[in-house]
């Protein structure tokens, strides 16, 4: 069986796959975890005697804090791309979502970049930005810009990216080119 990740040319591969990974998220995902851990300590441990609304609205705070913390990072821990003959593929996290599929006809060119940062995009994550366009950031560094017939961009952390678009620009001259439908 082949390996077909970081593949150098994409005209001997079917498929180029790419990941992007940031530990300092799990770091954000621990403090929603204790949001959630001091909501149901507060639940459990104290006294309803002393005025259940106020008790209440605390408890449900801390756990409601703790689920957008922990599922807010856990779904940018990392980034995965897929690019295979038809289509580049973006999923983030561990279930996959937020997912964007675009297809190769969609896709005017593709650059490096050495320097993306989430300060630049507003944070990590699915971002979109009028005068930028859109992005998955999940931690600084290189990534790649595809600028999209419809004149967009879509830009993306990822490992190895000079790499990636090695293999996009190379998928792109087999694809017959043209602007969005």
């Amino acid at each position: 069986m082949r390996d077909h990740r970081h593949a150098e040319d994409a005209s001997h591969s079917d498929v180029w796959t790419g990941r992007a990974t940031n530990r300092v998220q799990w770091l954000l995902a621990l403090a929603g975890a204790a949001c959630m851990a001091l909501g149901i300590k507060l639940a459990v441990d104290s006294a309803w005697t002393s005025g259940g609304a106020p008790l209440l609205m605390s408890v449900v705070g801390c756990i409601a804090a703790g689920l957008l913390v922990l599922f807010g990072t856990l779904a940018f821990v990392h980034v995965d791309l897929k690019l295979d003959r038809e289509c580049l593929e973006v999923r983030c996290g561990h279930i996959g979502l937020p997912r964007r599929r675009i297809p190769l006809t969609d896709v005017a060119g593709a650059d490096f970049t050495a320097h993306v940062t989430p300060r630049h995009w507003g944070g990590w994550g699915y971002r979109w930005r009028p005068e930028k366009g859109t992005a998955v950031v999940v931690r600084r560094g290189e990534g790649i810009v595809l600028s999209l017939w419809d004149g967009h961009t879509f830009t993306i952390t990822v490992d190895n990216a000079e790499s990636a678009v090695r293999a996009i620009r190379s998928r792109l001259r087999s694809v017959r080119p043209g602007p969005a439908h």
